[in-house]
């Protein structure tokens, strides 16, 4: 792939072997120390996110466009073991911040998967479905769970008052004008602004839950 040409193992810099042994090293000593100092709970989290990336989300890559649904999983597991380690448990508000991240990242990866389409095919990942050749599949979905997205960050706003709501719209509404402008067109250049104003969508709509739960 053009868009990973550079990084250090595909490029020759870094061997395989030595790049599977720092991994698994990183793997084993990184779930100790959360099982250590931390408490069970987050490390048993953190492998069960490691194992599931790396067993079933990058095999699939290249078996079936599911991927993105199933590595959607471990991919926003980091809010359940980092309010694991915080608390020890497991609660509906860190429920709540999975279900966004989750959400999030079908707007956020899927525009990228419109944007290097040709490239994931050459190396044979079947990130998008071989008979949405024009899109319009991929982009109805991005716009029907960004709008699942926006409606599921509203759920508190009647319990944590009229600002975070204000918030909440204002946010969704920058999302889904970039949303919007790719569903009426599949340009390459578009899906490249809507992966940009996901980048800034996220940080806004975390800073404003932080601010609505510590008030």
């Amino acid at each position: 792939m053009r868009r990973t040409a550079s990084r250090p193992l595909p490029s020759g810099r870094v061997i395989a072997r030595d790049a599977l042994g720092f991994g698994l090293a990183l793997s084993i000593l990184g779930g100790l120390y959360l099982a250590i100092t931390v408490n069970l709970v987050s490390a048993g989290l953190a492998m069960a996110t490691l194992l599931s990336y790396l067993l079933i989300y990058t095999p699939l890559k290249r078996k079936t466009p599911l991927c993105t649904l199933l590595g959607a999983f471990p991919g926003a597991m980091p809010t359940l073991i980092g309010w694991a380690g915080a608390s020890g448990k497991i609660d509906p508000r860190a429920w709540f911040l999975f279900a966004i991240l989750f959400l999030w990242q079908f707007p956020h990866f899927l525009a990228i998967a419109l944007m290097y389409r040709d490239d994931y095919a050459r190396a044979g990942y079947k990130m998008l479905p071989a008979f949405d050749r024009e899109s319009r599949f991929t982009r109805a979905e991005i716009l029907g769970l960004t709008l699942v997205l926006v409606a599921v960050t509203l759920l508190p706003a009647g319990r944590v008052g009229p600002l975070y709501g204000v918030a909440m719209v204002m946010a969704g509404a920058f999302l889904l004008y970039y949303v919007a402008k790719l569903t009426r067109s599949a340009s390459i250049v578009l899906a490249s602004k809507l992966v940009h104003a996901s980048v800034i969508y996220l940080p806004v709509v975390l800073v404003a839950i932080v601010a609505a739960f510590k008030s």
